[in-house]
């Protein structure tokens, strides 16, 4: 195992952030896979995972058995790990820009696209180093201005050439879930096997610019790029990524952990990335994957007191009751039904709502939204 310490670029005087990796196994000789948590700071259950997950890893790569390379970040977010606002944590949004930690990342199929266009040839796996190489070389020569520019650049140089990358998340109480762009599915549906996922959402692109989309949608991206000024040219999907929703925020427990470090370490040897006598096998899908597109969020349709009726977890119908909001003042109280039918995977930990506020998610079959996918 080797740890590097990666220095970002300073936003005050006298004051540094470093963003930690630990490598196992060797670049170039197999496999890349790339993990990191909590790049929304206050989302602690990945960093309980990756905690877990190294010990694991360690014994592996001293044993010899790590094909190729795994890279490990268990803190993927120095700056918002730090800020806190009346005792409270902030780790979704950077305070200095109010820009979301998970979005904004660049569009790397657009910026290399360009050169690109006359070099690639018929040989696919060539295709694909010229284009790791092409990215690569953008991320060298970007030169950030600040210091979450210098975070999602790091970030980046780590996993811009990885097969597969694993952005370990939490909602604020839901249920195992990931999402995951459609080209990706296929090479990453033993994954949620392996978690036990209860709901999987798809989407060809949510147009949130977010970090695992900006790394497996270059691919897909890019090949559509090409084919449209008529260079038709064989570019697989090169890199799968995915965003893991490990349940809810307080569930922070070390039963948990192990058992999702073990489900993320079997589906290394599966996928064979680590060596084993017997690759395990993937145990049945718990769901069916839903298009992102068909998740309704509900809203609050006033101020009040926020009671649920129905757990994350429960297959509802569409008029089912999944919550009330009380007006203690008023003495009303307004009832909150399902729109759709599906599960409902995610919901607020919040029991006081503004009126707008978001109360939960239910991941219907039926796609029915358009335009940006995913919320602040």
């Amino acid at each position: 195992m080797q740890r590097i310490d990666h220095l970002l670029l300073s936003s005050s005087l006298g004051s540094h952030k470093t963003l930690t990796s630990f490598h196992f196994g060797r670049a170039g000789s197999g496999p890349k896979v790339y993990l990191q948590a909590s790049l929304h700071a206050e989302e602690l259950p990945g960093m309980l995972v990756a905690h877990h997950l190294r010990a694991l890893l360690e014994a592996a790569d001293a044993a010899g058995t790590v094909r190729g390379e795994i890279i490990l970040v268990p803190v993927a977010n120095p700056i918002g790990l730090a800020q806190r606002l009346n005792h409270k944590a902030m780790g979704r949004f950077e305070l200095d820009s109010a820009e979301n930690f998970n979005r904004h990342y660049p569009d790397l199929a657009k910026a290399i696209e360009p050169a690109l266009r006359d070099v690639l040839g018929q040989d696919a796996q060539a295709n694909i180093a010229l284009v790791r190489e092409a990215i690569g070389g953008y991320l060298r020569n970007w030169a950030p201005a600040s210091e979450l520019q210098s975070l999602r650049r790091t970030l980046l140089l780590l996993a811009h050439d990885a097969d597969s990358v694993l952005d370990l998340h939490c909602d604020s109480e839901a249920v195992m879930h990931f999402y995951t762009e459609d080209a990706c599915w296929p090479q990453l549906e033993p994954l949620a096997r392996f978690l036990g996922s209860e709901a999987i959402l798809l989407a060809r692109d949510s147009q949130a610019w977010s970090f695992d989309e900006c790394l497996s949608g270059v691919w897909w991206q890019l090949a559509g790029a090409l084919k449209a000024v008529g260079r038709n040219v064989p570019l697989p999907q090169a890199c799968c990524s995915t965003t893991i929703e490990l349940r809810g925020e307080a569930e922070v427990r070390h039963a948990l952990a192990q058992a999702d470090a073990q489900a993320i370490f079997g589906w290394l040897q599966h996928v064979q990335a680590v060596a084993c006598a017997q690759a395990p096998q993937a145990p049945p899908l718990k769901c069916q994957p839903t298009p992102l597109a068909g998740s309704e969020t509900l809203k609050a349709p006033g101020p009040g007191v926020l009671v649920f009726a129905a757990e994350v977890g429960s297959d509802l119908q569409a008029g089912d009751l999944v919550a009330e909001i009380i007006d203690p003042i008023a003495g009303q109280t307004q009832r909150v039904v399902a729109g759709v039918a599906g599960i409902f995977y995610a919901r607020t930990r919040e029991r006081y709502v503004h009126a707008g506020g978001e109360l939960g998610k239910i991941a219907g079959a039926k796609a029915f939204r358009s335009g940006p996918l995913l919320g602040a």
